[in-house]
């Protein structure tokens, strides 16, 4: 599984980016977007995702896929 940011939801205000272990998170025009092939969901390695727990839109912008 990876996470999935909802575009409509999300402000750009990239507080995401930069606590993503895995480095899945890009950007482009101002839109995130997460690289399912990379994003591990951070299991094994903090006890929720990093990206969810950092944005402040919280799960109305960044879901499980």
């Amino acid at each position: 599984m990876a996470m999935k940011i909802i575009q409509a939801e999300c402000t750009s205000c990239g507080d995401c980016k930069p606590v993503c272990p895995t480095n899945s998170i890009t950007s482009k025009g101002g839109m995130y977007r997460i690289n399912a092939d990379t994003c591990t969901e951070c299991d094994d390695q903090f006890d929720s995702p990093r990206c969810l727990d950092a944005c402040p839109a919280g799960e109305s912008c960044i879901v499980f896929a």
